[in-house]
Protein backbone atom coordinates (compact mmCIF):
# COMPACT_ATOMS: atom_id res chain seq x y z
CA UNK A 1 0.00 0.00 0.00
CA UNK A 2 1.51 3.24 -1.04
CA UNK A 3 2.13 6.05 1.50
CA UNK A 4 -0.23 8.89 1.49
CA UNK A 5 0.62 12.17 0.47
CA UNK A 6 2.42 14.11 3.65
CA UNK A 7 1.56 17.56 4.74
CA UNK A 8 2.82 20.41 2.38
CA UNK A 9 2.23 24.25 1.33
CA UNK A 10 3.06 23.99 -2.81
CA UNK A 11 4.80 26.74 -4.44
CA UNK A 12 0.96 27.69 -5.61
CA UNK A 13 0.22 28.67 -2.22
CA UNK A 14 -2.68 25.44 -1.95
CA UNK A 15 -2.29 22.69 0.53
CA UNK A 16 -2.05 19.12 0.90
CA UNK A 17 -3.70 18.63 4.02
CA UNK A 18 -4.00 15.33 6.18
CA UNK A 19 -7.14 14.84 7.82
CA UNK A 20 -8.19 11.95 10.51
CA UNK A 21 -12.15 11.48 11.30
CA UNK A 22 -12.06 9.38 14.46
CA UNK A 23 -14.75 8.36 17.13
CA UNK A 24 -12.94 7.92 19.98
CA UNK A 25 -15.68 6.19 22.56
CA UNK A 26 -15.45 8.69 25.16
CA UNK A 27 -11.48 7.57 25.90
CA UNK A 28 -12.74 5.17 27.88
CA UNK A 29 -10.29 2.13 25.99
CA UNK A 30 -6.27 2.36 25.47
CA UNK A 31 -5.69 5.61 25.88
CA UNK A 32 -1.64 5.31 25.16
CA UNK A 33 -2.64 3.00 21.95
CA UNK A 34 -5.18 6.15 21.12
CA UNK A 35 -2.24 8.72 21.23
CA UNK A 36 -0.15 6.18 19.19
CA UNK A 37 -2.48 5.84 16.39
CA UNK A 38 -3.22 9.63 16.37
CA UNK A 39 0.06 10.77 15.93
CA UNK A 40 1.35 8.07 13.14
CA UNK A 41 -1.53 9.21 11.23
CA UNK A 42 0.37 12.75 11.03
CA UNK A 43 -2.93 14.58 10.66
CA UNK A 44 -3.31 18.55 10.34
CA UNK A 45 -6.75 18.16 11.37
CA UNK A 46 -8.59 15.07 13.67
CA UNK A 47 -12.53 15.56 13.35
CA UNK A 48 -13.07 13.54 17.09
CA UNK A 49 -16.48 12.18 17.13
CA UNK A 50 -17.74 10.79 21.23
CA UNK A 51 -14.60 13.24 22.73
CA UNK A 52 -15.16 12.94 26.71
CA UNK A 53 -18.21 15.24 27.55
CA UNK A 54 -18.70 14.87 30.99
CA UNK A 55 -16.57 15.06 34.67
CA UNK A 56 -13.37 17.17 33.58
CA UNK A 57 -13.68 17.17 29.54
CA UNK A 58 -11.43 20.02 29.10
CA UNK A 59 -8.46 18.69 30.82
CA UNK A 60 -9.33 14.62 28.79
CA UNK A 61 -9.49 16.60 25.77
CA UNK A 62 -6.21 18.42 26.75
CA UNK A 63 -4.32 15.53 27.54
CA UNK A 64 -5.77 14.31 24.59
CA UNK A 65 -3.96 17.30 21.98
CA UNK A 66 -0.63 17.36 24.41
CA UNK A 67 -0.17 13.21 24.02
CA UNK A 68 -0.54 13.75 20.00
CA UNK A 69 1.38 17.07 19.11
CA UNK A 70 -1.50 18.77 18.76
CA UNK A 71 -4.01 21.92 20.01
CA UNK A 72 -7.83 21.87 20.68
CA UNK A 73 -9.64 23.99 18.46
CA UNK A 74 -13.30 23.47 19.85
CA UNK A 75 -15.74 20.91 20.56
CA UNK A 76 -16.35 18.30 23.38
CA UNK A 77 -19.51 18.85 25.91
CA UNK A 78 -20.42 21.82 24.05
CA UNK A 79 -21.01 20.32 21.21
CA UNK A 80 -22.48 16.93 22.78
CA UNK A 81 -19.14 15.04 21.83
CA UNK A 82 -17.76 15.92 17.91
CA UNK A 83 -14.58 18.21 18.44
CA UNK A 84 -11.51 19.57 16.45
CA UNK A 85 -7.93 19.18 17.08
CA UNK A 86 -5.09 20.34 15.17
CA UNK A 87 -1.38 20.58 14.54
CA UNK A 88 0.26 23.97 15.09
CA UNK A 89 -0.07 23.98 10.74
CA UNK A 90 -3.43 25.57 10.75
CA UNK A 91 -4.26 29.07 11.62
CA UNK A 92 -7.85 29.51 13.37
CA UNK A 93 -9.98 32.15 12.22
CA UNK A 94 -12.96 31.56 14.13
CA UNK A 95 -14.81 28.46 15.98
CA UNK A 96 -18.32 27.48 16.66
CA UNK A 97 -20.00 24.83 18.57
CA UNK A 98 -23.49 23.92 17.38
CA UNK A 99 -26.35 22.20 19.17
CA UNK A 100 -28.99 20.39 17.02
CA UNK A 101 -32.42 19.92 17.50
CA UNK A 102 -32.83 17.57 19.99
CA UNK A 103 -35.85 14.84 20.00
CA UNK A 104 -37.07 13.62 23.32
CA UNK A 105 -35.38 9.99 24.43
CA UNK A 106 -32.44 10.04 22.35
CA UNK A 107 -29.08 11.25 22.72
CA UNK A 108 -28.46 15.27 21.85
CA UNK A 109 -26.04 15.54 19.19
CA UNK A 110 -24.12 18.96 17.38
CA UNK A 111 -21.42 19.97 15.50
CA UNK A 112 -17.82 21.18 16.03
CA UNK A 113 -17.43 23.76 13.30
CA UNK A 114 -13.97 26.01 12.79
CA UNK A 115 -12.46 27.96 9.65
CA UNK A 116 -8.91 27.75 9.06
CA UNK A 117 -6.25 28.89 7.02
CA UNK A 118 -3.37 26.21 6.16
CA UNK A 119 -0.62 27.62 3.78
CA UNK A 120 -2.29 29.61 1.41
CA UNK A 121 -5.82 27.57 1.43
CA UNK A 122 -8.69 28.86 3.54
CA UNK A 123 -11.34 26.38 4.47
CA UNK A 124 -14.12 24.96 7.12
CA UNK A 125 -14.75 22.28 8.95
CA UNK A 126 -17.14 20.41 10.39
CA UNK A 127 -16.74 17.42 13.01
CA UNK A 128 -20.34 15.28 12.91
CA UNK A 129 -21.96 12.02 14.45
CA UNK A 130 -25.19 11.61 13.49
CA UNK A 131 -28.40 9.89 15.15
CA UNK A 132 -28.84 6.05 15.25
CA UNK A 133 -32.75 6.93 14.32
CA UNK A 134 -33.03 7.47 10.67
CA UNK A 135 -35.38 10.10 10.47
CA UNK A 136 -33.62 12.01 13.34
CA UNK A 137 -30.40 11.09 11.37
CA UNK A 138 -31.86 12.22 7.80
CA UNK A 139 -32.63 15.47 9.10
CA UNK A 140 -29.41 16.28 10.70
CA UNK A 141 -27.49 14.99 7.39
CA UNK A 142 -29.79 18.35 6.17
CA UNK A 143 -28.57 20.59 8.99
CA UNK A 144 -24.82 19.92 8.94
CA UNK A 145 -24.90 20.85 5.26
CA UNK A 146 -27.06 24.31 5.96
CA UNK A 147 -24.56 24.66 8.40
CA UNK A 148 -21.90 24.20 5.99
CA UNK A 149 -23.04 26.50 3.62
CA UNK A 150 -23.64 29.54 6.52
CA UNK A 151 -19.70 29.46 6.79
CA UNK A 152 -19.24 30.80 3.55
CA UNK A 153 -16.29 29.05 2.60
CA UNK A 154 -15.84 27.37 -0.58
CA UNK A 155 -13.75 25.01 0.38
CA UNK A 156 -15.04 22.14 3.35
CA UNK A 157 -14.34 18.98 4.76
CA UNK A 158 -16.55 17.22 6.73
CA UNK A 159 -15.79 14.02 9.00
CA UNK A 160 -17.68 12.20 11.02
CA UNK A 161 -19.60 8.84 12.08
CA UNK A 162 -22.74 8.70 10.11
CA UNK A 163 -24.39 6.00 11.80
CA UNK A 164 -25.40 5.14 8.42
CA UNK A 165 -24.09 3.09 5.38
CA UNK A 166 -23.18 4.81 2.21
CA UNK A 167 -26.43 3.13 0.74
CA UNK A 168 -28.51 4.95 3.48
CA UNK A 169 -29.82 7.92 2.83
CA UNK A 170 -27.93 10.11 5.15
CA UNK A 171 -25.15 8.67 3.70
CA UNK A 172 -25.95 9.59 0.36
CA UNK A 173 -27.28 13.17 1.12
CA UNK A 174 -23.85 14.47 2.35
CA UNK A 175 -22.78 12.60 -0.86
CA UNK A 176 -25.13 14.37 -3.15
CA UNK A 177 -23.36 17.94 -2.11
CA UNK A 178 -19.83 16.41 -1.34
CA UNK A 179 -16.74 13.83 -2.42
CA UNK A 180 -16.90 10.67 -0.66
CA UNK A 181 -13.79 10.71 -0.16
CA UNK A 182 -13.09 7.24 0.05
CA UNK A 183 -15.03 6.79 -3.19
CA UNK A 184 -13.63 9.14 -4.62
CA UNK A 185 -9.52 7.73 -4.64
CA UNK A 186 -10.19 4.99 -2.17
CA UNK A 187 -6.80 4.03 -0.29
CA UNK A 188 -5.95 1.61 2.51
CA UNK A 189 -9.30 -0.12 4.38
CA UNK A 190 -12.82 0.36 3.39
CA UNK A 191 -14.57 -0.45 6.88
CA UNK A 192 -14.56 1.53 10.15
CA UNK A 193 -16.96 -0.91 12.15
CA UNK A 194 -16.32 -3.00 14.84
CA UNK A 195 -12.20 -3.25 14.74
CA UNK A 196 -12.12 -6.92 15.59
CA UNK A 197 -14.41 -7.91 12.26
CA UNK A 198 -14.97 -4.70 10.16
CA UNK A 199 -18.08 -4.91 8.45
CA UNK A 200 -19.46 -2.03 7.53
CA UNK A 201 -18.39 1.69 6.43
CA UNK A 202 -20.43 4.24 8.83
CA UNK A 203 -17.13 6.76 9.46
CA UNK A 204 -16.34 9.28 6.73
CA UNK A 205 -14.31 12.18 5.40
CA UNK A 206 -16.04 14.43 2.58
CA UNK A 207 -14.82 17.20 0.38
CA UNK A 208 -16.19 20.25 -1.18
CA UNK A 209 -16.02 19.42 -4.90
CA UNK A 210 -13.04 22.43 -5.52
CA UNK A 211 -10.98 19.67 -3.18
CA UNK A 212 -8.80 16.94 -5.07
CA UNK A 213 -8.82 13.89 -2.68
CA UNK A 214 -5.58 12.35 -3.12
CA UNK A 215 -6.04 9.37 -0.77
CA UNK A 216 -8.96 8.13 2.24
CA UNK A 217 -9.19 4.93 4.04
CA UNK A 218 -8.35 3.32 7.12
CA UNK A 219 -4.54 2.60 7.49
CA UNK A 220 -3.32 -0.70 7.34
CA UNK A 221 0.16 -0.42 8.28
CA UNK A 222 1.33 2.98 10.66
CA UNK A 223 4.73 3.43 11.79
CA UNK A 224 5.18 2.25 15.46
CA UNK A 225 1.24 0.97 15.77
CA UNK A 226 0.05 -2.53 15.68
CA UNK A 227 -3.12 -4.07 15.33
CA UNK A 228 -3.62 -4.75 19.00
CA UNK A 229 -2.99 -0.95 19.04
CA UNK A 230 -6.25 -0.55 16.72
CA UNK A 231 -8.09 -2.50 18.68
CA UNK A 232 -7.00 -0.96 21.81
CA UNK A 233 -7.82 2.17 21.20
CA UNK A 234 -11.74 2.18 20.67
CA UNK A 235 -14.80 1.04 18.88
CA UNK A 236 -14.13 2.43 15.23
CA UNK A 237 -11.23 2.16 13.26
CA UNK A 238 -9.83 5.47 12.19
CA UNK A 239 -10.20 7.25 8.22
CA UNK A 240 -7.26 9.03 7.24
CA UNK A 241 -7.11 11.21 4.17
CA UNK A 242 -4.89 13.29 2.38
CA UNK A 243 -6.84 16.29 0.82
CA UNK A 244 -5.04 19.00 -1.69
CA UNK A 245 -6.91 22.27 -1.23
CA UNK A 246 -6.68 25.14 -3.39
CA UNK A 247 -5.22 28.38 -2.70
CA UNK A 248 -7.76 31.21 -1.42
CA UNK A 249 -8.74 33.58 -4.14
Amino acid sequence: MENLPGSVTEPDGSAIVRVLSYNIRSMRDDTAALARVIRACAPDLVLVQEAPRFFRWRKAAARLAGATDLVYVTGGASAAGPMILSSLRAHVERAEDVLLPHTPGLHQRGLATAVLRIGGARLSVVSAHLSLDAAERYEQAGLLLDRLGGLGEPCSIVGGDLNDRPDGRSFGRLAERLQDAWATKPWGGEFTSVPERPYQRIDAVFASPGIEVLGCGVPHALPGVTRDDLLAASDHLPVLAALRVPAAV
